[in-house]
């Protein structure tokens, strides 16, 4: 089968070979298995397959959306089931990273692949020519490196490689279906060693730990320099070494050291003191239970790099990581290299020529300064890439000569000197790419094109203020909109309702303006389900966040995200709506809506979106999309076919509803999961569905229901220890 025919297959392909059930293999799979794909997982036998297979089902963090998901993955030894082979529709290699045995591997599947198959490695440094060196010319066109990151279900992050054959059709063909079926985004690299992420990135990752050997710092120290100071995710640099595994950093980092015999800068990747002693007990990081950090109980010891021995981990006394905190990333560096304390010696010694090295490097790895960027972001979790950090700083402070900024106005400066022009990626764009048609205090309208605005919310964790509900409500109330989406500018989509305005309402006994507080926020959600919306929701959905969300004709939510109504963990009950869209939404099925009340009880949340669809969260109206950065524009593509909210007329409840809660309550009480006062939040919750009479009735006992709860004082103390401590009390 020619080429052109058989790429026109590969959007719809639906059966993925992996071959190789190891880490990357098995979380590779997990992945796949949660978008939906049939997976075959083979590997040398039958047994080495299935216990991939079992450790996907294990895996912490867990690989699976739901444990059933397993069951879309089929496991086999290869020689019983090559037949597979030649059923995927796309065959991604996994195996140990051993030229020999994956190019032995290739030959095979060359003989045995469907003609209109994708195929790939997953390979992590190896050359892809070497790879696809004496291979079929039908192979040797669509063969690239798909290289994962690990674990696959967390980091959208995918580098793909093409090898010296691989046709630009192909090429094209693929990114495109890794960006719209495997939920990735796709940075090309070029076949260097390492590739771009652990070229740069490993470097990076061996020069903070001579930094710290060199200045006689502690890993405690410096994992709270390169956390959220620089951007960068909490667990630091040594706690990352010890998530990465430190025999795995030292194989990457000697097979590139090996590889570049040209690099001057080359030597950082020889094992630095305390890792090469490390290595030689055994103490490999997490999987060995110790590394820079030995895991007891809950709590962390830390690993004293002069001593060498494991103490108790001490709280750094770095005052101003704390006091230029809260600048932006680029001010907080630039004023930060200028200390004279501890902070400031280890950014002059580490962070500069951490940047002075990727601008060594840009034109040998990479197409341009964006893609690396790219990579530190979407595979290590930096807030900024090195080019973007750069310019945030300014170039001649970091020694670094370029003839100017490397990010301009919609143009990334070229390795020669002259701007390219970037092109839009529409599906993938951000709240914060779309122009600023109206502001308000507490929200943005930004204009999505093609009809369609987005109301973008401003509040900390997208938590509904009485403010924001007063501005809300008059915005959409005078001002004639069509379709919309709601969303928020913060990474979040809503933690819920205001829990700061409730709890001074209970302390300066304002029942009052704490009934008409949620009134007002009842009324936003019925405005809502007035006007043709859709909710755009990644990471928080919970409580009135929710409640705001299911007011709209749809929700469209991330892969990751937390949902549900917690509100009995603060000691109240859903009052923003949520239990009169329950009510009606399973009216005709008394048990559903039984153990629906038990679930509001219990103050249950999703895991994930999927665990959210389980658990009844998520409507029919609603959907999932897989890709964490196209929710946005997944919904605007919904606004503009979706009418408003018609919620289901009010009926009332048949079969014996109180009953079947008391039967559920009894249930969780002797499990343990409900103490007495939860006994009385539950007996407000069966009160609320079951004696209603109307929509509004149910609103109103809502209110009261919550305004009853809000007067006792084991609900306040719950109320109090969550503003106060973050935390829910369970009394």
């Amino acid at each position: 089968m020619s080429l052109e025919l058989a790429v026109q297959r590969w959007p719809e392909a639906k059966r993925v070979c992996v071959v190789g059930a190891g880490t990357m293999g098995g979380g590779i799979a997990g992945h796949l298995a949660n978008l939906g794909f049939d997976v075959y997982l083979l590997d040398v036998d039958d047994r080495a397959a299935a216990s991939g297979l079992e450790r996907v089902r294990s895996s912490k963090p867990p690989h699976l959306f739901l444990p059933e998901f397993a069951n879309r993955i089929s496991t086999g030894g290869l020689d019983d089931h090559h037949d597979w082979l030649m059923q995927a529709d796309w065959i991604v290699e996994a195996v140990v990273e051993k030229l020999d045995v994956k190019r032995e591997l290739f030959h095979r599947i060359a003989t045995t692949m469907n003609p209109s198959a994708m195929v790939s490695t997953n390979t992590s440094g190896l050359q892809l020519a070497l790879l696809a060196e004496g291979m079929p010319d039908a192979f040797r066109e669509r063969f690239v490196g798909s290289h994962f990151f690990n674990p696959p279900r967390y980091l959208k992050l995918l580098e793909l490689i093409p090898a010296p054959d691989t046709h630009p059709l192909a090429l094209h063909a693929m990114t495109r279906f890794l960006e719209d079926r495997v939920a990735r985004r796709v940075v090309p690299a070029k076949d260097t060693p390492g590739f771009i992420a652990n070229r740069y990135g490993m470097w990076a990752m061996f020069h903070a730990i001579r930094t710290a050997e060199k200045l006689q710092m502690t890993v405690e120290e410096v994992d709270a320099i390169t956390g959220p100071f620089l951007g960068r995710p909490r667990s630091g640099s040594f706690r990352l070494n010890d998530l990465v595994g430190l025999d795995i950093m030292m194989d990457i980092a000697r097979n590139i050291h090996e590889r570049c015999p040209h690099d001057a800068h080359r030597d950082v990747l020889f094992a630095p003191p305390s890792l090469a002693r490390l290595l030689e007990k055994g103490w490999l990081g997490e999987k060995a239970g110790q590394g820079y950090y030995r895991r007891e109980g809950r709590e962390f010891m830390a690993l004293d790099l002069v001593t060498f021995a494991y103490r108790e981990r001490r709280e750094p006394d770095l005052p101003s990581l704390k006091e230029l905190g809260r600048l932006p990333l680029g001010q907080r560096i630039s004023a930060a290299l200028e200390l004279r304390d501890p902070v400031g010696e280890f950014l002059r010694n580490h962070l500069v020529p951490v940047l002075q090295y990727a601008d060594h490097l840009k034109s040998e790895i990479a197409h341009n300064v964006r893609d690396i960027d790219r990579v530190m972001q979407w595979g290590f979790g930096w807030e900024a890439g090195p080019f973007a950090i750069i310019d945030a700083v300014g170039h001649e402070k970091l020694g670094i000569r370029s003839p100017g900024k490397f990010y301009a106005a919609g143009a990334i400066l070229g390795f020669d000197g002259e701007y390219k022009p970037v092109a839009p990626e529409p599906d993938f764009a951000s709240i914060e790419d779309f122009p600023v048609v109206k502001e308000a205090g507490t929200f943005s309208v930004r204009d999505l094109g093609d009809g369609v605005m987005a109301i973008a919310t401003r509040s900390k964790m997208g938590v509904f203020t009485p403010g924001l509900v007063e501005e809300l409500s008059k915005e959409l109330t005078e001002n004639e909109y069509g379709p919309l989406v709601l969303t928020s500018e913060a990474k979040v989509f809503s933690a819920g309702y205001d829990l700061k305005f409730i709890l001074s309402c209970v302390d300066s006994g304002d029942w009052d303006g704490l009934n008409a507080g949620l009134a007002a926020f009842q009324g936003l959600g019925e405005i809502l389900a007035r006007h043709r919306i859709v909710a755009a929701v990644n990471g928080f959905c919970l409580g009135g966040g929710w409640e705001m969300a299911t007011a709209c004709a749809a929700t469209v939510y991330g892969p990751e995200c937390t949902v549900g109504l917690p509100e009995a963990k603060v000691g109240v009950v859903p009052g923003g709506g949520g239990l009169a869209r329950l009510r009606v939404r399973y009216q005709h099925e008394p048990r559903a809506l039984a153990e629906m009340a038990l679930k509001v009880n219990l103050g249950m949340t999703s895991v994930n979106a999927e665990d959210a669809k389980r658990l009844g969260f998520v409507r029919e109206t609603d959907r999932i999309e897989p890709h964490p950065d196209k929710v946005l524009s997944t919904a605007k593509r919904m606004a503009m076919e979706i009418g408003t909210n018609v919620e289901p007329a009010f009926a009332p409840l048949s079969g014996p509803f109180a009953g079947l809660v008391e039967q559920a309550q009894d249930r969780a009480r002797k499990a343990g999961d409900l103490t007495e006062h939860d006994d009385f939040i539950g007996d407000r919750i069966k009160a609320a569905f079951g004696k209603s009479q109307s929509f509004q009735d149910t609103l109103d006992s809502e209110r009261r229901e919550f305004l009853t709860l809000c007067k006792r004082a084991l609900s306040v103390a719950r109320i109090r220890h969550m503003v106060e401590n973050g935390k829910p009390l369970r009394n």
